[in-house]
């Protein structure tokens, strides 16, 4: 079974593609109305710790750091990440993130745990 597991900014369009879509910051993207995200699940508590948020920065000489300190944190939260499995086993499932940045952002780290952390 093929899973698919995109990440995309919010201010991006909307596609038929997308699949499911869940926001996975734990603010509210800056401008952005409801009907414009079109987002179809809001997980504010699967975003990192405001702590962890706070220190990384979106600094990319952090990001290993980063991604090891939120794996830790997602390992706590079980329960939300078999649902985002789950969504996964069904239909396309696109992770929505308000960053600047398409590569060092928790959208990438937790689309990466996703796939590779099975056994989490």
């Amino acid at each position: 079974m093929s899973v698919t597991i995109r990440t995309k900014r919010v201010y991006e369009p909307p596609q038929p593609d997308d699949g499911y879509r869940v926001l996975v910051d734990r603010l509210w993207p800056r401008g952005m109305s409801k009907d414009n995200l079109r987002a179809d699940l809001w997980l504010r508590d699967i975003a990192p710790s405001n702590e962890l948020r706070k220190w990384f920065n979106h600094d990319p000489a952090k990001w290993e750091e980063f991604k090891r300190r939120y794996w830790r944190e997602l390992a706590e939260k079980r329960e939300r990440i078999e649902q985002l499995r789950a969504i996964a086993a069904t239909r396309p499932l696109t992770l929505l993130y308000s960053a600047r940045d398409p590569e060092h952002n928790q959208a990438v780290a937790l689309k990466e745990y996703l796939l590779r952390r099975s056994d989490q």
